[in-house]
């Protein structure tokens, strides 16, 4: 019997039961693992944790909007959730929809308030938290960077994010200095994890080498939506390759992915209060949560401020790397072109 047969055909007829904020059914799930599979080595709690996500409008305040982020924290936690993840720059509106050095002055030093925060509710609750900031390392120089806040309230590590964007509405580079932390994963109390930040998630090869260190669940928090103009066009096909990508991400790697992202229609305005643009982005929400198969266990609406808490067994993800075994076939001698820009025509 062939890998896909077993994936496909007995596993096909096995279900379990997922953990959520509101109760319902799931489909049939091809990933089951078999009885008698040992859990992953970097899990210590028999193979299964629940992890929460969260999406909301972000205002003006930004004192507001971290008590905000806060609380839905806390809902997530008291909902049963062991490993948090934000979005992106949850902090502030996404203020990079133009180039004001003005907003060099909502980045923070790491540790810093905002880790100070994470970090007395990581443990209270015992919890894992990965949060999203906009970091003052030295002057001039910031990065978009994700913080790894472990359950005992102990600062874990750091993400800065490794590409950034430079698209209408996306003036990142101008804020952001690229990442110089390289692609990690660690070993919390609860599962290995990985993290990447937004833009991140159009490059498979950064989700493999944080893979390779042994992530069983690789986080996304992100700030992605529509120019309001192109969505009758562009907006399906946009929102379906954002989340087909990070669905490929977790059947190549064999883990699972979660990807919270903000809702709301965001304006900026310039020091003489006029907006940089007339119709703003408009986020479109939508954060999931994604299985080894790259079935989506949950996803949250366009829309509304929610909470996604899902139970996950990470023994799953041993079972989809030795049925799927993709690190193992991988061709390591052949792929020595992918550290260039580009392989030019012989001449």
């Amino acid at each position: 019997m062939t890998e896909w047969s077993i994936l496909c055909g007995d596993m096909a007829k096995k279900t379990t039961t997922r953990k959520t904020v509101t109760a319902s059914k799931r489909r049939p799930n091809l990933t089951t693992p078999r009885q008698g599979v040992p859990a992953p080595v970097g899990n210590r709690k028999g193979g299964k944790v629940i992890v929460g996500i969260t999406q909301m409008a972000c205002g003006d305040d930004v004192r507001d909007n971290l008590n905000r982020q806060l609380k839905l924290l806390e809902q997530a936690a008291r909902n049963g959730a062991q490993i948090l993840c934000t979005q992106e720059l949850f902090r502030s509106k996404y203020f990079c929809q133009c180039e004001d050095h003005r907003f060099f002055d909502l980045a923070e030093p790491i540790p810093g308030p905002s880790t100070e925060a994470l970090s007395k509710l990581a443990k209270k609750y015992k919890v894992v938290i990965v949060g999203s900031l906009f970091e003052r390392r030295a002057a001039g120089l910031y990065h978009n960077t994700a913080v790894i806040i472990d359950a005992t309230g102990k600062l874990a590590g750091i993400y800065r994010k490794m590409h950034i964007p430079d698209d209408p509405l996306y003036y990142e580079k101008f804020y952001f200095t690229v990442g110089d932390t390289g692609f990690r994963a660690w070993e919390t109390q609860y599962g290995t994890i990985g993290t990447l930040v937004c833009w991140d998630q159009w490059f498979p090869e950064g989700a493999r080498l944080t893979a390779m260190q042994g992530a069983q669940i690789l986080f996304y928090p992100t700030a992605i939506g529509w120019h309001p103009s192109e969505k009758a066009e562009f907006g399906e096909a946009q929102h379906d390759s954002w989340e087909t990508m990070m669905r490929s991400h977790a059947i190549a790697n064999g883990c699972y992915v979660a990807a919270p992202n903000r809702i709301g229609v965001e304006h900026i305005y310039d020091a003489q209060g006029k907006p940089v643009s007339e119709e703003g982005i408009e986020f479109w929400g939508q954060s999931f949560i994604a299985g080894p198969d790259g079935r989506v266990l949950q996803r949250a609406s366009v829309d509304r401020e929610e909470i996604l808490v899902q139970e996950c067994d990470l023994s799953r993800v041993e079972f989809s790397r030795t049925h799927w075994p993709f690190l193992r076939d991988r061709r390591i001698d052949a792929y020595e072109n992918l550290t260039k820009r580009f392989v030019d025509p012989q001449r």
